[in-house]
């Protein structure tokens, strides 16, 4: 089953020293998980200053510089993994660099026929 490992943490709680070092454990861990067949896809995001949410209300787009919403954690990357069940999911969390200062959210993938592979 694929899984969504959603990585939140305050952008300020890491130097760029740290960040860096993050950068590096996490492309590690994603040849790791690439070799046991488990790795789908991964990536960092910019940070929450360059971010523009959209809506559409009554047929009208309504864009907005910034995040969708103000909170003291931001969304910051994520690892899409193919797991056997939860508890795997979870073991990978584990491992994730970013877990160590702030959150991962671990997501269920609901798999829908008619999209492109």
């Amino acid at each position: 089953m694929k899984y969504m490992l959603l990585i939140y943490g305050a952008e300020e709680a890491w130097t760029e020293t740290e960040r860096k070092e993050c950068f590096g454990e996490s492309a590690a861990l994603c040849r790791a998980l690439a070799e046991d067949g488990k790795f789908l896809a991964a990536s960092p995001l910019h940070s929450v200053t360059t971010a523009t949410s959209v809506r559409v209300r009554d047929g009208k787009r309504l864009v907005t510089d910034g995040p969708f919403a103000e909170t003291r954690e931001q969304l910051g990357g994520y690892f899409l993994v193919d797991a056997a069940n939860l508890d795997e999911a979870i073991a990978i969390a584990g491992r994730i660099p970013g877990a160590r200062k702030g959150t991962v959210e671990v997501r269920p993938i609901v798999e829908i026929d008619g999209l492109p592979k």
